[in-house]
């Protein structure tokens, strides 16, 4: 775990207030109405010796301010950029900008001087939308060369019943999304459907980072003896992040795509899609899931 690390800066919004004209069937009148607050956040690297300290932005994404650290913590794991937090000496939200502005939508990491960054990863490694054309063979043998493991092993065991419950559990959980209706979510749940954690972005990818990141800033990676939610479809950068943090069973309330079930399959994730009330799809390894008797 990271010693003395400062907190966050004093936290920022997530939501916000805007007028709007509501238009309903008996005509329109003025409203206020509670928006998902979305804002870029960069993420710059530090690493080398002192002497050649080196200084580069790895990642700008739009996310939903707050727990910024986790985003980045879990963004430089789950991307095979760093092993564990022993690589990491400092992560500093928000820089010194001009005068006496503080830069807030940035994020520090500062690595130990013994960490070697693979800068060809930097710009290899990132697939950061569905339609950036990575080839799936090579995206896997990426993805096994990452992680230095060939598969997820545990012993979890989960009862059908309790993934029926899991969506309804999250989105009582998801504060902002009620009031909003705008945001994505991942949440850990324990094999009998306990909610241990959970987090909201404006990006499925972040939601996730900042998820894992939150348990890789405790110590408790990898994550094996839980169930991972997903509020929308599971993709294959979803399902890359799952595999480096460990986790054994995905769940998702959308469906998957063609390359996350081949990632399952070849790295030993039970995934499962369109959980919706007592309906789900089992897509690759099954048998951590137990069904009725007769099933």
């Amino acid at each position: 775990m990271l010693p003395d690390l400062p907190l966050d800066p004093t936290p920022r919004p997530d939501m916000v207030s805007r007028q709007i004209v509501k238009v309903e069937p008996h005509g329109g009148c003025q409203a206020q109405d509670l928006l998902a607050v979305e804002e870029p956040l960069e993420i710059r690297l530090c690493f080398g010796p002192a002497r050649s300290r080196q200084r580069q932005t790895i990642s700008l994404t739009m996310r939903t301010p707050g727990r910024d650290r986790e985003l980045a913590a879990g963004f430089l794991f789950t991307e095979g950029i760093i092993e564990g937090t022993e690589q990491v000496a400092e992560i500093r939200s928000g820089e010194p900008g001009d005068g006496s502005k503080t830069q807030r939508n940035v994020v520090r990491v500062e690595l130990r001087e013994d960490v070697a960054v693979d800068l060809g990863r930097l710009q290899r490694h990132f697939y950061t939308t569905s339609s950036c054309g990575v080839c799936g063979k090579t995206s896997l043998e990426a993805l096994a060369v990452a992680a230095d493991r060939s598969a997820v092993t545990t012993h979890l065991q989960v009862v059908s019943e309790v993934l029926f419950r899991l969506p309804g559990a999250l989105r009582a959980a998801q504060d902002v999304f009620g009031r909003t209706g705008g945001l994505h979510a991942a949440a850990f749940f324990n094999p009998e459907g306990l909610l241990l954690d959970v987090r909201e972005d404006v990006g499925r990818h972040n939601a996730l980072d900042k998820l894992i990141g939150a348990q890789l800033l405790a110590d408790k990676v990898p994550v094996q003896e839980v169930i991972l939610l997903l509020s929308g479809r599971a993709s294959f950068e979803l399902l890359q992040k799952a595999f480096m943090a460990g986790v054994p069973l995905v769940a998702a309330v959308g469906a998957p795509s063609s390359l996350a079930v081949e990632l399952a399959q070849q790295f030993g994730i039970t995934l499962v899609g369109w959980l919706r009330g007592e309906r789900f799809s089992i897509y690759s390894h099954p048998e951590r899931i137990r069904m009725p008797l007769g099933s």
